[in-house]
């Protein structure tokens, strides 16, 4: 799309009692700036320009895989100045002026401003809504539904002030309009900065096409100021993301107590249980359970998968029918097979698990390489970190039964079809179809119990 977007990003945030910059504040796992610039590129806008000033060098950070153009405002000198900073000169295409810290602004929002500026031919156009509540919005003036004037709510009389259309923060321009205009606006206000409410009452002048172009979509005006707004807006954005999976067959058995990132794909069928986190790049198959207080991020889950109460998974895949948890842990690069079981307090990392194997509880298992209808007994570990400070694999073949309390060192293979017996420390390779056996001979003392008690007691 030949439009260039304008993003003002420099502000210092001093409501938000943070020392991270404003815009770097996270909505719904995303920073405020790159949710604001995802929104343009997903509108069609291509060139996208960030001004910025308080904490630079951190928010350009965050910008540089972005693919925009930085520019610094020197000073805050108001937002007028902090355009100008823009390099205008270079300006090509009609413009949209946005501010960073606006994440509810939808594409589709861009797209409408977008289509009623070009199919009205205007010069220069402001977004506005209607609040029920404008507080200390600046108030949109019309005469004969045209726009006369944008009057901030501190210089306004109680008559103005009772109107309900308000300034966004939103224009649109051509560049034409802004490479003339944006240097006449003086700074004769008490604070003494240039505001870009001016460029209106300038172009007005002039007689240029301007108009006030009113959305229905109350959520372009959420600006984000301080952290009771941020967490407002957070919650809107995860309320309209299980709004469309619940338009899509997915069942929240509560909604407002879950929360799902909006890049995570849910399938038809699938219930999720109240206390969920889900976040990053997690797909999620048909009929699948989430129970309560699970936290899965970057994940790939099958179908009817039933993950357990209070379960954590990162970067993991998990197939088709598994079960996991309750309370397990399941670490980065780990697979969970078909029908396999993970139990309660299981944790993995760097696991091949097989299908239909099972390990029920207590268990620790990292980098390690499992068959299929493998039983894991209670209390087993690999012992994969070494004093040379590195890691050793773990080579478990199919249908190996490994007892309770057993320690396998790594790096350590155990064959096909063998047995494992309880507290057995593995430190040899195990071949297929053998036992392996190591404990020390039991000891029984005859009537020592008696004696031991008796020297407590006295």
């Amino acid at each position: 799309m030949e439009f260039t977007a304008i993003i003002l990003a420099g502000g210092q945030g001093t409501r938000m009692k943070s020392p991270l910059p404003k815009v770097l504040h996270p909505v719904a796992g995303q920073p405020m700036i790159a949710r604001v610039i995802g929104t343009c590129r997903q509108a069609g806008i291509t060139q996208v320009r960030v001004v910025v000033g308080h904490g630079q060098s951190l928010v350009k950070t965050v910008l540089e895989p972005l693919n925009v153009s930085t520019h610094v405002q020197e000073q805050q000198l108001g937002t007028a100045n902090a355009v100008q900073s823009a390099n205008l000169e270079s300006l090509e295409t009609d413009v949209i002026i946005m501010n960073g810290d606006h994440p509810l602004i939808t594409d589709q929002d861009l797209k409408n401003f977008i289509s009623d500026f070009k199919e009205q031919q205007l010069d220069l156009a402001v977004i506005t809504v209607e609040l029920d509540n404008p507080a200390e919005f600046g108030r949109i003036v019309r005469k004969h539904d045209q726009l006369v004037s944008i009057v901030e709510a501190k210089d306004a009389s109680m008559e103005t002030l009772k109107i309900r259309e308000v300034n966004t923060g939103i224009y649109l321009a051509k560049a034409s309009v802004l490479k003339k205009y944006i240097p006449l606006i003086k700074n004769n206000n008490s604070k003494k900065e240039f505001y870009l409410t001016d460029l209106i009452d300038l172009a007005l002048t002039d007689r240029l096409k301007v108009q006030a172009l009113l959305s229905k979509n109350t959520d372009v005006a959420h600006g984000v100021n301080n952290q009771a707004e941020l967490a407002e807006a957070t919650k809107k954005v995860f309320q309209s993301k299980t709004k469309k999976l619940m338009e899509n067959g997915v069942i929240f058995i509560d909604p407002q107590a879950t929360h799902v990132e909006e890049g995570v794909i849910i399938g038809a069928g699938s219930v999720i249980y109240p206390g969920a986190f889900i976040r990053g790049k997690t797909a999620i198959g048909a009929f699948t359970v989430i129970e309560p207080n699970c936290f899965i991020s970057d994940s790939i889950i099958g179908d009817s998968v039933h993950m357990k109460a209070g379960s954590y998974i990162e970067q993991v895949i998990i197939k088709n029918k598994a079960s996991v948890g309750p309370y397990a842990r399941l670490r980065p690069e780990t697979t969970i097979g078909e029908s396999a079981h993970v139990g309660n307090f299981v944790e993995m990392k760097k696991v091949n698990f097989g299908n239909k194997s099972k390990a029920g509880h207590l268990t620790y298992l990292g980098d390690a390489e499992i068959g299929e209808d493998v039983n894991i007994g209670c209390g087993t570990i690999t012992c994969n970190y070494a004093a040379d400070k590195k890691k050793y694999k773990t080579v478990i073949g199919d249908r190996v039964f490994v007892g309770s309390d057993t320690q396998l060192v790594a790096p350590v293979t155990v064959e096909s079809d063998s047995l494992i017996a309880s507290g057995t420390t593995v430190t040899k390779n195990v071949p297929a179809g053998a036992l392996a056996l190591s404990r020390s001979p039991q000891v029984n003392k005859e009537g020592y119990a008696k004696k031991f008690q008796k020297k407590s007691e006295s």
